[in-house]
């Protein structure tokens, strides 16, 4: 099995975090693992959220013995998470699975631009925790016999879709970003570029202090398929 040696324990607890994460939204995740040098992206995409998580890892060295070549890989979230060795600071990869659709369509590698109009972090740690009130208010005011997993589902639509300001990007990106530990909490501090909006072609990307998320805004074309380039932080 190929291992991989992480720059630190911390790296290998935020990925072993990130993976449980995801496999609570699923149990049968799967992640895309693209290697280059010491620069590891894990791409996973929580179910319900519609979204494009993107953790970034750094790395010791690139693999085992040390080889300069580059990684590629879409195998299971369950199984990565298993081999991750916090004290050693390892992950072995697992044999490749057939990943599912996603996996093959990427944010392009370049190309990215500064999107304006992007709250502060508190404020968009409101925006979330108000969707999710309004959720709950207007779920529990359904007769018990119009709450249907249907009228469910429509009312979530309505809310998480809606954008963020005048920014374009869905507020289900920015829950996403919370729920999967993106977000730097209040009393961490954190400075102006812990949190940023860019676009490149069809796609928005919430860059947040312990990842990204990556949304195709709806009916825009298939193009930027390839690698997202993360600069590890």
């Amino acid at each position: 099995m190929t291992v991989l040696h992480l720059a630190d324990d911390t790296e290998a607890a935020d990925l072993a975090a990130f993976l449980s994460r995801l496999l609570h939204y699923d149990r049968a995740a799967a992640v895309r693992l693209q290697a280059a040098g010491t620069a590891l992206a894990v791409f996973g995409r929580p179910a319900s959220f519609e979204v494009l998580a993107v953790r970034a890892v750094r790395l010791a060295k690139p693999y085992e013995d040390g080889l300069d070549v580059t990684l590629d890989a879409t195998v299971s979230a369950g199984e990565l998470l298993e081999s991750v060795d916090e004290r050693a600071a390892t992950a072995g990869v697992p044999a490749a699975v057939t990943g599912p659709p996603w996996a093959g369509v990427l944010p392009p590698r370049g190309g990215w631009r500064p999107e304006p109009g992007l709250p502060p972090a508190d404020g968009l740690r409101a925006l979330v925790a108000a969707a999710v009130t309004e959720f709950r208010t207007r779920t529990q005011q359904l007769p018990p016999e119009e709450r249907t997993r249907g009228a469910l589902d429509a009312i979530g639509r309505e809310i998480w879709s809606r954008t963020v300001g005048q920014t374009g990007l869905p507020v289900r990106a920015v829950h996403a970003a919370q729920s999967l530990g993106f977000l730097r909490p209040a009393t961490a501090g954190g400075g102006p570029d812990d949190l940023a909006l860019f676009s490149s072609g069809a796609w928005l990307r919430l860059r947040a202090p312990y990842g990204s998320i990556a949304v195709r805004q709806a009916g825009q074309g298939r193009s930027g398929l390839g690698a997202l380039g993360l600069s590890v932080r």
